[in-house]
């Protein structure tokens, strides 16, 4: 394993939870292996660790991203992880703002139904 690897599992964990975290190391196979070391080393060991933006603003940015380029169904994911990035309800409601202004209200409409579904199944979980 790389130290690229090591800091992105670290990273991984400390966004997603070890629960995520080991679900997905379970499903891995042959097959997508090196996708999985893929993802670990550049979006978890190269951006995510990086510290030039908090976990904040990370979580925010990701958010609106993943709305504006339609890429819906990784949102509640990203969503859970706001209760260890530090993003609150405010933070993502205004990501999602953005994105309805520079990349359309369906877009944004769509994440925010996503959100609310999110942090609500995060309630019930609580009781």
């Amino acid at each position: 394993m790389t130290d690229r690897y090591e800091a992105g599992m670290r990273v991984r964990r400390s966004v997603l939870g070890d629960a995520h975290v080991d679900r997905a190391e379970a499903a891995k196979t042959d097959f997508d292996t090196s996708f999985q070391t893929l993802i670990t080393e550049g979006a978890w060991g190269t951006v995510w660790a990086s510290d030039a933006i908090s976990l904040r603003e990370r979580s925010m940015i990701t958010l609106a991203l993943l709305a504006a380029t339609g890429n819906f169904s990784e949102i509640p994911m990203h969503i859970r992880a706001t209760a260890r990035t530090g993003a609150s309800q405010s933070d993502v409601i205004e990501a999602f703002q953005h994105v309805a202004i520079y990349a359309g209200v369906p877009a944004a409409n769509h994440a925010i139904k996503l959100a609310k579904q999110a942090y609500a199944e995060m309630e019930d979980d609580k009781k």
